[in-house]
């Protein structure tokens, strides 16, 4: 498989990108060889410059939940061209939009529009502070919330993957209003809350993990984190950014029950296109600007190529509810039997194969895998056509566009490397 393209653009970028990518896990470090450039990509397929073709399980990080280039998609694009690219103005569009998710996820009685998960959650926990009076944060381990200050600390994402335990450049005043638990831990819940009770102001968390790999929580822990909230006038925030439409049309929340006070999306609800949205109970988000004090804007927040592509997402999977049964087929059977040495988790179209025979359950569990036999079992499957994500502390994506074929194939691929 020739990469001779992939490595010259690779030398090209070192020049002038930090790593020669624009987002850390891209180069490749955990796992060795050229991260590959891509040119184009169609449905379940990624095609690079070297004009290789990979099944892709990646998906744009769970996004492209219908595949790539779905022509409701492109047709969404192409007439929202014909009207404009960005306006610094309100539009019904994004009114349509809100009303979209609303109806999907009760709830979210008001929403506010962001330009990423990023800014989703650093807004999310802006307005549980200012709405609590609060300071301090529970996050978990290897729960990773965009690259926010008070956020990075025992962060997953490729801060799992190239090593980093905390970042530098995070003023320390950020990070000591951060408390990181260990994830589904129960008891160091109650211990916090027992000692810090009346000083914090949220939880927030991934509902399913799939930033250390996909990791499940328990019903106990989803239920001491609702009770302990509730009990101690915290705001439970339930970063959807990952999870949300993906497992369900409502959800992890609808999936799991659980009614968060705050919740945050991105990725699907852009249709692949730069987006984010924050929102939860309407005391708490109208206490935002222009109505309340707490401030947060954008110029390019609700801009109509995001808004426009993600309405034709959302409409596609409200009238298309018989996706989700077949993802769960389809993942469910490349999940299957796995093979000795590896723990497989999946929740619908999330999965992880992790290289140890540990349960994982946290980040102490995830971290007992073999990464540098993930590296090879990585490179095989890349030899043989299939792209998973080139970490072993990632989650993959199964998607619409992926056919009972396809999943054979990749199981072919898994099971010659372990023969």
């Amino acid at each position: 498989m020739s990469t001779t393209r992939s490595e010259a653009l690779l030398a090209r970028g070192q020049n002038l990108i930090p790593g020669g990518v624009n987002s850390p896990v891209r180069a490749f470090r955990s796992v060795g060889g050229t991260p590959r450039f891509i040119a184009r990509a169609q449905g379940a397929r990624l095609f690079d410059v070297d004009g290789n073709e990979f099944i892709d399980y990646i998906g744009s990080w769970g996004p492209m939940l219908i595949g790539h280039r779905h022509p409701d998609i492109l047709a969404a694009i192409e007439k929202a061209l014909t009207i404009g690219t960005s306006f610094g103005a309100p539009t019904e569009l994004e009114l349509e939009l809100a009303e979209e998710i609303i109806d999907a996820v009760p709830s979210m009685e008001m929403l506010r529009l962001v330009n990423s998960g990023t800014e989703a959650t650093m807004s999310a926990l802006r307005v549980a502070r200012g709405f609590t009076g609060r300071d301090l944060t529970i996050k978990f381990e290897g729960c990773y919330h965009g690259h926010v200050d008070s956020l990075l600390v025992k962060a997953g994402s490729g801060m799992a993957t190239l090593g980093i335990a905390d970042t530098q450049g995070v003023p320390k005043g950020f990070s000591d209003t951060t408390i990181a638990l260990p994830y589904n831990s129960v008891e160091a819940l109650e211990v916090a809350f027992a000692e810090r009770g009346d000083q914090i102001a949220a939880v927030i968390l991934e509902p399913v993990v799939g930033n250390m790999g996909c990791v499940i929580p328990t019903p106990e822990f989803l239920k001491a984190l609702q009770t302990l909230t509730q009990k101690h006038g915290a705001l439970l925030i339930f970063d959807e950014v990952m999870t949300g439409f993906l497992l369900a049309r409502g959800g992890a929340q609808e999936l799991f029950g659980i009614r968060p006070d705050l919740s945050t999306f991105g990725k699907v609800i852009g249709g692949g296109l730069p987006i984010g949205a924050y929102g939860g109970r309407r005391d708490v988000m109208s206490k935002v600007a222009p109505v309340g004090p707490i401030y947060q804007a954008g110029t390019l927040s609700g801009n109509p190529l995001a808004v426009s592509a993600g309405l034709a997402m959302l409409r596609h999977i409200k009238t298309h509810p018989e996706i989700y049964p077949y993802l769960e087929k389809i993942t469910a059977r490349l999940c299957e039997a796995p093979p000795p040495g590896v723990t497989v988790n999946r929740v619908g179209s999330m999965f992880t194969m992790f290289f140890t025979e540990t349960p994982v359950t946290d980040y102490e569990t995830a971290k007992t895998s073999d990464t540098a036999r993930f590296g090879k079992f990585f490179h095989h499957l890349l030899s043989e056509g299939v792209y998973f994500a080139p970490s072993q502390f990632e989650a993959g994506f199964v998607s619409a566009a992926h056919t009972e074929e396809d999943i054979e194939r990749t199981r072919g691929a898994i099971q010659r490397f372990f023969a």
